[in-house]
């Protein structure tokens, strides 16, 4: 596993146990909604996202949700894979949750001293 990468998998590991978690923990998105899920189960748990977004990482889609806990709204997506099946979720926007994947797929930068 490459650094960026690793980097990115420790950063979403802290980030369950967010502030975001323990508000919006008892939502059925953030509740039931599982690895493996289809589009279709998704939305019989979460209704309809706010928007559909094609991936621009890896081949898939990502669905856009709003949610509100007393008065405060976060943003929340399920990214499927290519087989349309639940393989992310998150307190971000698709967009933002695209970027980060991104960033983990850039090489890492060297502060190397050249070796000359």
């Amino acid at each position: 596993m490459n650094k960026s990468l690793f980097t990115l998998v420790v950063l979403l590991a802290v980030g369950g146990c967010s502030t975001e978690e323990h508000i919006y923990g008892t939502q059925p998105l953030v509740a039931k909604v599982q690895t493996g899920m289809s589009k279709d189960q998704v939305q019989q748990i979460g209704g309809q996202p706010v928007s559909v977004t094609d991936r621009t990482v890896q081949p898939g889609s990502c669905f856009d949700y709003k949610l509100t806990q007393a008065d405060q709204h976060q943003s929340y997506n399920v990214s499927f894979d290519g087989n349309g099946k639940v393989d992310h979720k998150s307190f971000m926007t698709c967009a933002e949750w695209s970027h980060v994947q991104e960033k983990a797929r850039e090489p890492a930068r060297t502060s190397g001293g050249g070796g000359y």
